[in-house]
């Protein structure tokens, strides 16, 4: 099972790292590449075009600014494509934002939040747990362990506003 990660620049890496970091915790191997839907537009296609003969099951796109990296991607492939706005200009993201959900009909990119490439990889996660059940597995262990994490700090929490109480 694989996942494409690609951003529009090197400089998105950054933010990137903790969906590859997720996915190799769940078992995903992981592609990544840097390419520009306006500067390297046949690089592109052709990375969109051969996915799935690649093995890739799913792909992530991350872009700022215009961010039309995800719709083109889709527009070259039936792979399910999600994308994820970068804040890479004045705008905080929104530019990037709007572009990835204002998609036109028959060309959809589910969208996460700004810089949200943690959910985008989970996502991914579930998107290919419906092909492989042993993620089903995986993502209810990843979600106690969440959970027990939640109720740790609020026990620390009590406890720190109990001493200071006294």
């Amino acid at each position: 099972m694989m996942v494409a990660i690609i951003m529009g620049s090197n400089s998105d890496w950054p933010i990137l790292e903790p969906a590859e970091k997720t996915l190799k915790e769940f078992g995903v191997e992981v592609e990544v590449l840097v390419a520009s839907a306006h500067r390297t537009p046949d690089l592109v296609h052709e990375f969109a075009a051969g996915a799935r003969d690649r093995g890739v099951e799913v792909i992530i796109a991350a872009a700022g600014a215009a961010a039309h990296l995800g719709g083109v991607i889709a527009a070259y492939t039936t792979l399910p494509v999600i994308g994820i706005p970068i804040n890479a200009t004045a705008l905080n993201g929104v530019d990037a934002l709007l572009s990835f959900v204002q998609m036109p009909s028959g060309i959809p990119v589910a969208t996460m939040a700004i810089n949200g490439a943690k959910n985008a990889a989970l996502f991914a996660v579930q998107i290919l747990s419906t092909k492989y059940p042993e993620l089903v597995e995986k993502m209810a262990l990843d979600r106690k362990k969440m959970q027990a994490e939640v109720l740790a700090k609020g026990e620390k929490l009590a406890k720190v506003r109990a001493e200071s109480n006294q």
